[in-house]
């Protein structure tokens, strides 16, 4: 768990979501989870690679996303790591988020898993598909970044 600059404590990032989508408009999102999924989570035992959002009957849910339960449950409950959990946003959110999903080629993606306070939020974007060749320019850009950040770092020990 890593706390970032705005004070929140991420839990888990989708990484691949920025690979694999050009990412626009950004929602914060509570989550209704159940007891074993607090202390998994806790524990650090939650992924978000797969994690996507549908919008259905008025009402955002979260699919895709992992929390794996612990070996020390209660035996009384028998935990899906998978199951869809429900996503808590204001109606206008829903709405902008329905409509953008009616959009071909749009998508919505969990980006982020975080604490706020006491709670556990899901940061979810917009998102639209890129094609190969977009993926291509983004892995040139990262490798040609790295290179200019390896050359500065070993500039400065020349001086």
């Amino acid at each position: 768990m890593s706390k970032s600059t705005d004070g929140r404590k991420t839990i888990a990032v989708n990484r691949r979501a920025k690979f694999d989508y050009e990412l626009g408009h950004r929602f914060e999102a509570g989550l209704v989870l159940e007891g074993w999924e607090l202390k998994s989570i806790r524990a650090g035992q939650a992924q978000l690679a797969e994690g996507h959002v549908l919008v259905r009957d008025g009402e955002a849910w979260l699919l895709g996303a992992r929390i794996t339960p612990l070996a020390s449950a209660s035996s009384h409950v028998s935990p899906d790591p998978a199951r869809t959990r429900k996503l808590l946003l204001h109606a206008k959110e829903v709405s902008r988020i329905f409509m953008a999903l009616q959009t071909q080629g749009q998508a919505c993606v969990a980006t982020a898993l975080y604490w706020k306070g006491p709670r556990v939020k899901c940061e979810i974007a917009l998102g639209k598909g890129k094609k190969t060749r977009d993926k291509r320019a983004t892995l040139r850009e990262r490798d040609l970044q790295r290179e200019q950040a390896r050359l500065g770092k070993h500039g400065d020990q020349m001086a």
